[in-house]
C-alpha cells in the first residue's frame, strides 16, 4: 500500500457524504398515530388446492407515520407441508429488501392440499387481516384483526391477539426471563456487542422465532424471515386484551406458522423450515480451556501442564488475540508467540490427544505491508466508500477495514488467509476457529468518529503475569521456554427502496448502543449484491460463520468444522455453534447460562452451545466457580474463559474447583455418547438434546416457567443449587418416576417442590427419568480419544409400568461423510433387555464397541433366587447389575 492511498483514503472518509438522501415522492407526516393508518383491503384473491393469492391496496389516504406508506402489495399463502403454512406479504414491485436464499435458506413448498393441513388460513378482505386457526380444536393461533396493517418504506407493523397470560418463549438473543413477560415486555432485534450481558436489551444474536404453549391445547411456532432492526412487543390494550406485535424498520413479513402440535416437534418443524444444526465432532464435547490474557505461549502450555498435573481431563485448549502481532489477524507476535514455538505446542497437544483453538476477528488492519489487508484491497473485498475508497472504522488492531462477506471474491481471500497461517506444513495446525466482535463491533461510537485520527486504546497485558517463569511444564519438552520479549450481485429485485435514510429510522427499536450506527459497521454501506447493511446488519456474523466453515472444510477436506460464533441470526446453526459472550463472574450469569440454553437448544435449533464458566468479566470465587464447575459440564459447550483483567479462575485455582471439575468431567465424559446420540438426532430428526420441563411434561402446568431446571438428553433432570451462597436446592419433581444418579434410589416425582439440603459445593442433583436407558462409557478418561477405548454400560430405568427405551449412535467421530455407523434401539421390558439396530461401525484404533453390564434400576422387588450366575443384586440402590461381555456388532437379547 502506497502512502498517497492512505491520503487518499482520509480525504474520501472524511469527505463521505452523509446527508439525508433524497426523499421520495410521498411526504412523512408527524404527530399521526397508528391508529387512523388505513390499512389495506385485499382484491384478486386466487385459491388453488395448496395455495392463495391476492393483492393488497392502500384502503384510504397514506398515514406515512414513519416513513412513506407502500401502496400495492402482494399476499402470497402456501400450505407447504402439513404441518407448515407460509403467509408472505411484500411489495407488489418487489424493490422491498428480502432476506438472501444463500444465507438464509427456504423450505420447499410441498403443495400440500389445504384439506390435509393441521391449519387453516382465514382471509378477511376488507379491512385486510387474516387468521391461522388448528383445525384440530378450533384453537385461533394468530389474528390480525385486532390492528390494521402497516407497510412503509421505512417501517412495518403487524399485530396479533393472544390469550390471556400467554405462555410465550423465544426472540433470542437476550438475558430476560425463559418464559417471556406479557405485560410491557420489548424485545429488540438488533445484533450488538454487549459487555456483561444487560437485561432487557438487544444483544449478540436475532431469531425472530417464538413458541406460544397452550398446555393440552397444543404448542406452535411462529418464525419471522425478516432481518431488519426489529422491536417485538407483548403487552395488553387498554381493554386488556393481549397482543403480540411486530414492528420492523424495514423488509417484508414472510411468516411461518409451525403447527405443532407437542413442543418437540415444533422444534423440529422450525429445524425443517430454517436448517438442521451441523454434526460437530466427538470432541468437542471434552473440557475447554481459554483465557484472554495469557502471556505468551509459554503460559498456554503451562496452563496445560498445570491441568494435567491437577489430575484434571483438558480436551482443548483455546487462546484469545494475545497470540496476534498488534492484534491483527493472521498474524502472531513474533517474541510471545514464535510460529516455531506454536507449532511445537499444537503438536505436543495432538500428541496427547488434545486440540487447539485459535480466534478470528472480522475487521482487518489498514496498514501498508499487511498483507491480508493488501491482499483483500486488491480483491476488493472491503466495504467501500462511494469515491471507491475503503470504507474504515476502529477496533483492536487501530484503523480497520470490514470484509463484506457478501463479496464473490471474500471467500477466496478468506480461505487463502485461514489455510496459510494455519496450514499443518508450516503454519498453525489448529483444530477449530472461534470468530469474535462479528455484530461486527466498531470501536467507533457514531458516524462522526474519524477511525484514522482514534486508534483505540485497547488494553495491554504489560508485563508476564506469572511470579515462576522457566520451570518445566508436565507433559511438554524441557526446552520449551520461548523467549520473553460468496454471492454474486442480486437483480434488480429484493435489494432495498432508494431514497431511504439509511443513518436513521424515524421509527426506534431502541437499540442499546444508541443509533443504528452506534458501534457497527455504518448502515449506509452497500454489500456487493446490491443490497444495504441498514437491512443485513443482522446478517454479518452468520454471513461470517459460513464462509468460516467453507475455509475450514476447504483446509481440511472431509473432516467437521467446529466454528465458534458470537454474532448468529435464525439458522446459523447450519454452520457454527454459540457461546452466550461476555458474561460477568456473578451469580445471576450462572442463572441465566440455563435459560440461554433452553432456548437457544430446544428453539432455535443451535444444540452445541453454552457459556463461559465461572464468568468472563471481574474475578470468579472458589464457591461459585465450583458450582458452575458443576452446570456446565450438563450444558453441550463446555468452555472455561475468563477476562484479561480478571483473576486466573482455571479449575486447578482453588481446592474446592479441583474437587468439582473432576466429579463433573468423570460425569460428563462417561456420558458424552449419550450426548453425542442426543445431537446426532437433533441435527437429523430436530429432536432437542436439551429440554425444558414443559417440552417432557407439556400439560403440566407447574413446568411451564420452570428456568433453573432441565433435562440433558431426554432422561437426565438436572437441578443445580441456584441460590447465592446456599448449600440447599427447592427444585421440581413432576409426577413420574425417577432415579437418584447418583445412588441409584428409586423418587416418586408427585409433581411438588421438593428441597434438598446439605447440597455441598461438589455437588449437583441429578436424576434419571423413569422410562429411559442410558448408554455411558464404563470408565471417563483424559481425552476423548483415550474415553472411546473404554466399554459401554447401559443404565436402565423402568418407568412405572416396569419399560423403558433408549438409543445409541456411534460413529469416526469427526469426519462428514461417515460409511460404518452403528444406531442401536434399546428396549427393557419387565425382565428382558432387547438391542436391535443397524450395525457398522467396526471400531478404529483400539475403540471398544462391548457393552459389560446392564445396570437396572429400581428392582427392590426382585427375586434374588431367580437371578441369574451373571446378575447381581445392591440392596442399597434396589439395583441388579449384569455382567458379561457383547459386541455390538449384532442383535441380541439379555434377561436378568
Amino acid at each position: 500500500m502506497r502512502v498517497q492511498r492512505l491520503a487518499l483514503g482520509l480525504v474520501a472518509f472524511t469527505g463521505f457524504t452523509i446527508a439525508a438522501p433524497a426523499p421520495l415522492d410521498l411526504v412523512v407526516r408527524d404527530n399521526f398515530s397508528t391508529d387512523n393508518c388505513p390499512g389495506y383491503e385485499a382484491s384478486n384473491v386466487e385459491k388453488t388446492d395448496s395455495t392463495i393469492t391476492a393483492d393488497l391496496t392502500l384502503a384510504g389516504d397514506a398515514c406515512n407515520v414513519y416513513s412513506p406508506d407502500i401502496k400495492d402489495l402482494r399476499l402470497v399463502v402456501e400450505y407447504q407441508s402439513k404441518d407448515r403454512l407460509h403467509v408472505k406479504i411484500f411489495d407488489k414491485d418487489e424493490q422491498v429488501y428480502q432476506v438472501q436464499e444463500e444465507l438464509v435458506s427456504r423450505p420447499q413448498h410441498g403443495e400440500t392440499p389445504s384439506d390435509d393441513a393441521l391449519l387453516e388460513f382465514e382471509l378477511v378482505e376488507k379491512p385486510f387481516s387474516f387468521k391461522i386457526t388448528r383445525k384440530e380444536n378450533d384453537e385461533v393461533l394468530f389474528d390480525t384483526s385486532g390492528r390494521q396493517l402497516i407497510f412503509e418504506s421505512q417501517y412495518v407493523g403487524l399485530r396479533t391477539s393472544l390469550p390471556k397470560n400467554p405462555n410465550i418463549y423465544g426472540f433470542g438473543e437476550h438475558s430476560d426471563p425463559f418464559r417471556l413477560p406479557n405485560v410491557d415486555y420489548h424485545r429488540t432485534l438488533y445484533n450488538a456487542e454487549s459487555p456483561n450481558l444487560p437485561t432487557n436489551v438487544n444483544l449478540y444474536g436475532s431469531h425472530p422465532v417464538y413458541f406460544d404453549h397452550r398446555g393440552d391445547k397444543g404448542t406452535h411456532g411462529v418464525f419471522m424471515l425478516n432481518a431488519n432492526g426489529m422491536k417485538v412487543d407483548l403487552n395488553v390494550t387498554e381493554s386488556g386484551d393481549q397482543y403480540l406485535q411486530y414492528n420492523a424498520i424495514g423488509g417484508i413479513i414472510d411468516l411461518y406458522f409451525l403447527a405443532g402440535k407437542q413442543p418437540a416437534e415444533v422444534s423440529k418443524q422450525y429445524a425443517d423450515t430454517v436448517g438442521y444444526s451441523a454434526m460437530f465432532p466427538y470432541w468437542t464435547f471434552g473440557f475447554h480451556q481459554c483465557k484472554y490474557g495469557y502471556w505468551d505461549v509459554n503460559m498456554v502450555a503451562e496452563v496445560v501442564g498445570n491441568y494435567s498435573t491437577a489430575g484434571i481431563p483438558l480436551e482443548v485448549m483455546w487462546t484469545d488475540i494475545d497470540y496476534m502481532d498488534g492484534r491483527q489477524d493472521f498474524t502472531t507476535d513474533p517474541e510471545r508467540f514464535p510460529i516455531a514455538k506454536m507449532r511445537e505446542l499444537v503438536s505436543t497437544l495432538h500428541s496427547r490427544g488434545q486440540r487447539y483453538v485459535l480466534i478470528l476477528d472480522p475487521a482487518i488492519h489498514f496498514k501498508e505491508g499487511y498483507k491480508p489487508y493488501e491482499q483483500g484491497h486488491e480483491m476488493g473485498v472491503f466495504y467501500k466508500n462511494e469515491d471507491g475508497s475503503d470504507y474504515l472504522g476502529v477496533q483492536w488492531a487501530g484503523t480497520m477495514a470490514w470484509p463484506d462477506w457478501l463479496h464473490p471474491n471474500t471467500s477466496k481471500w478468506w480461505a487463502e488467509q485461514i489455510a496459510t497461517t494455519f496450514s499443518a506444513d508450516n503454519g498453525i495446525d489448529l483444530d477449530g476457529i472461534w470468530v469474535d466482535m462479528n455484530e461486527a463491533s466498531n470501536f467507533c461510537s457514531d458516524i462522526d468518529c474519524n477511525p484514522l485520527d482514534d486508534q483505540g486504546n485497547p488494553p495491554k497485558v504489560e508485563h508476564d503475569p506469572r511470579p515462576n517463569t522457566g520451570r518445566p511444564i508436565p507433559g511438554f519438552p524441557e526446552d520449551f521456554q520461548p523467549s520473553r520479549r460468496s454471492l454474486t450481485r442480486r437483480e434488480d429485485k429484493y435489494k432495498g427502496l432508494p431514497g431511504r435514510d439509511l443513518f436513521v429510522a424515524k421509527y426506534d427499536p431502541v437499540n442499546q448502543r444508541g443509533n443504528l450506527s452506534g458501534y457497527t459497521i455504518w448502515t449506509n454501506n452497500t454489500n456487493a449484491d446490491g443490497t444495504k447493511v441498514y437491512d443485513t446488519h443482522n446478517l454479518h456474523g452468520h454471513a461470517m460463520s459460513r464462509v468460516t466453515y467453507d475455509a475450514m472444510l476447504a483446509r481440511r477436506p472431509g473432516l467437521r468444522p467446529m466454528v465458534l460464533t458470537r454474532s448468529t441470526f435464525a439458522g446459523s446453526g447450519r454452520k457454527a455453534t454459540h457461546w452466550f459472550g461476555d458474561n460477568a463472574s456473578i451469580w445471576e450469569h450462572y442463572r441465566l447460562s440455563i435459560r440461554q440454553m433452553l432456548a437457544w437448544v430446544s428453539m432455535h435449533q443451535m444444540p452445541m452451545v453454552g457459556s463461559d464458566v465461572c464468568g468472563f468479566n471481574a474475578d470468579a470465587n472458589e464457591q461459585m466457580c465450583a458450582r458452575w464447575a458443576l452446570l456446565g459440564a450438563f450444558q453441550p459447550f463446555y468452555r472455561n474463559h475468563a477476562e484479561i483483567h480478571a483473576i486466573q479462575q482455571e479449575f486447578y485455582q482453588w481446592p474446592l474447583t479441583i474437587k468439582a471439575a473432576k466429579k463433573a468431567i468423570d460425569t460428563r465424559y462417561k456420558l458424552i455418547d449419550y450426548a453425542y446420540t442426543a445431537l446426532y438426532y437433533q441435527t437429523t430428526e430436530g429432536t432437542p438434546m436439551i429440554n425444558p420441563l414443559f417440552f417432557l411434561y407439556p400439560e403440566d402446568e407447574n413446568t411451564f416457567g420452570i428456568q433453573d431446571q432441565w433435562f440433558y438428553g431426554d432422561a437426565l433432570l438436572i437441578s443445580p443449587v441456584t441460590t447465592d451462597w446456599a448449600e440447599n436446592v427447592t427444585f421440581y419433581m413432576p409426577k413420574d418416576t425417577f432415579y437418584d444418579y447418583w445412588t441409584g434410589q428409586r423418587v416418586e416425582g408427585l409433581g411438588t417442590n421438593v428441597t434438598r439440603t446439605g447440597v455441598s459445593w461438589t455437588d449437583i442433583p441429578v436424576h434419571v427419568r423413569g422410562g429411559t436407558i442410558i448408554p455411558q462409557r464404563a470408565n471417563s478418561a483424559n481425552t476423548t480419544a483415550e474415553l472411546r477405548k473404554e466399554n459401554f454400560v447401559f443404565i436402565v430405568a423402568p418407568d412405572a409400568n416396569g419399560k423403558a427405551k433408549g438409543r445409541l449412535y456411534i460413529d469416526e467421530g469427526e469426519k462428514i461423510e461417515q460409511k460404518q455407523t452403528t444406531e442401536l434401539d434399546i428396549t427393557w421390558d419387565n425382565g428382558k433387555i432387547k438391542v436391535e439396530g443397524k450395525w457398522g461401525y467396526p471400531g478404529l484404533n483400539g475403540e471398544s464397541i462391548k457393552i459389560e453390564s446392564f445396570k437396572v434400576l429400581g428392582q427392590e422387588d426382585v427375586q434374588i433366587g431367580d437371578l441369574g450366575e451373571n446378575s447381581k443384586f445392591d440392596s442399597a440402590s434396589g439395583s441388579v447389575t449384569v455382567q458379561g461381555s457383547w459386541n455390538l456388532d449384532a442383535d441380541f437379547e439379555v434377561h436378568i
